[in-house]
C-alpha cells in the first residue's frame, strides 16, 4: 500500500496561537454556491459536497444543560465563514484512492508544480500494522484508525487531483456545521427518544460503525454529524478552548497543532453511549490511540487503537492565496 505525502520545504507557522481560519488575502470564488458532487479525476467516486452559510452562533454547551463536560463551554458567540462539507464521514472507498495512489516521479513533480510546492521529499510510508477496519468491513463505511497527520494530508492530496482546495473544518466550523443552525440540544429538538433515528452510538451499533447516510440527515443535510465515528478537526485540543477564544465574537478561531498530542476530534462515536451523542462533544488525541504500534517510531498514518475516529473534509467558498493554504498543511511529528 503506497501513500503520496509532499513534505513542503517551506511552510512556516509564525503564530500557532489563534489564528483565524480565513480572513484578508483570500480571493473571492465565482462558483455558485449549491451542492454539488465534488469528481475525483481519473475515478468514478465522488464526494457529495453541501453548503453552509457562514454566520455566527454560541460555541460549546450551555451550563444549564445537564452532564455538561467542563470543556465544553463556556459558552461563547463565534463567527464562521462559508464552506462546503462532505455530506458524510469520508470512506474507505473514497479514502483508499489515496492510500493506493502508486507515486511515480513524473505524477509527484506535476503536482509540486501545480501547486508551486517547493518539497524536500516525496514519500511513501509503510502499510498499517493490523486491519484498519478491526474486521467491521470497510463497504460504505468511514474511513477509521487513520492519525491526523493522514486526514490533513488526504485533503492536500485531494487538493492536488481537483484543483480546489480542501481542508479539515477548525473546531469552530465542525460545529455550527454540526448544528445545522439550531440551538436546541440535538440538531433535531430535545428529546432523546428520537436520538436513534439519526446517529449510531453504543446502544445502536451492535458493537460496529455503521454505513454512512444511513440515518436521519441534520438540517444542513449533513449526515453522522453526532455519532457512527468521531471526526478530527484542523485544532490542537484545548481544555480551555472556550476561554482562549479571542474578541467578543471570535473570527474563525483556530488553534493550528504545534504538538502530536492531543488534536481535537468532535462529536461522539459507536463507541460512545448516548450521552456523548451530542454536538458540543470533544475529545483529544492521545499516545494511547497507538499503544499496540511495535513500530519505533509508531506510524505517522495509522492509530492502531483508535476504530472510533475518521474525519470529513469542507472546501472554502472563498478560494483563499497559496500562502493561506500552506498554513493547514503541517509537517508531521514523529511518534516516539
Amino acid at each position: 500500500m503506497l501513500f503520496l505525502v509532499v513534505i513542503p520545504g517551506c511552510a512556516t507557522f509564525q503564530d500557532r496561537s489563534g489564528d483565524a481560519a480565513e480572513g484578508e488575502g483570500y480571493a473571492a470564488s465565482e462558483t455558485t454556491f449549491s451542492a454539488y458532487s465534488q469528481e475525483i479525476p481519473g475515478t468514478d467516486v465522488e464526494i457529495a459536497m453541501v453548503p453552509v452559510e457562514g454566520g455566527t452562533f454560541l460555541m460549546g454547551r450551555s451550563s444549564d444543560e445537564d452532564g455538561k463536560e467542563s470543556h465544553e463551554g463556556p459558552q461563547r458567540e463565534v463567527a464562521v465563514n462559508s464552506f462546503w462539507m462532505s455530506s458524510h464521514e469520508i470512506t474507505w472507498e473514497q479514502y483508499n484512492l489515496f492510500a493506493q495512489e502508486v507515486i511515480d516521479k513524473e505524477i509527484g513533480n506535476e503536482v509540486l508544480e501545480r501547486f508551486g510546492i517547493e518539497a524536500d521529499a516525496i514519500t511513501t510510508p509503510s502499510p498499517p500494522y493490523g486491519d484498519g477496519a478491526f474486521g467491521m468491513g470497510e463497504d460504505g463505511r468511514p474511513v477509521i484508525s487513520i492519525t491526523h497527520y493522514a486526514a490533513v494530508v488526504y485533503a492536500m492530496w485531494l487538493t492536488a487531483k481537483t484543483g480546489e482546495f480542501h481542508r479539515l473544518p477548525t473546531e469552530a466550523e465542525w460545529e455550527y456545521a454540526c448544528r445545522g443552525g439550531t440551538s436546541s440540544t440535538y440538531y433535531f429538538g430535545d428529546d432523546p427518544d428520537q436520538l436513534d433515528d439519526y446517529e449510531w452510538h453504543w446502544g445502536n451499533s451492535s458493537g460496529s460503525y455503521g454505513r454512512v447516510a444511513e440515518k436521519n440527515p441534520n438540517p444542513f443535510g449533513l449526515y453522522d454529524m453526532m455519532g457512527n465515528v468521531a471526526e478530527w478537526t484542523m485544532d490542537e485540543f484545548h481544555l480551555d478552548y472556550h476561554e482562549k477564544l479571542e474578541g467578543e465574537v471570535a473570527d474563525n478561531p483556530l488553534f493550528l497543532p504545534d504538538v502530536l498530542y492531543p488534536r481535537a476530534a468532535r462529536g461522539g462515536s459507536w463507541r460512545d453511549d448516548a450521552e456523548d451523542i451530542r454536538c458540543t462533544h470533544r475529545r483529544g488525541s492521545s499516545p494511547r490511540w497507538s499503544r499496540d504500534d511495535p513500530q519505533i517510531p509508531r506510524s505517522m498514518w495509522w492509530h492502531t487503537n483508535a476504530p472510533m475516529v475518521g474525519f470529513r473534509i469542507i472546501r472554502p467558498k472563498e478560494t483563499p492565496s497559496r500562502e493561506k493554504m500552506e498554513k493547514y498543511w503541517i509537517m508531521p511529528v514523529l511518534d516516539m
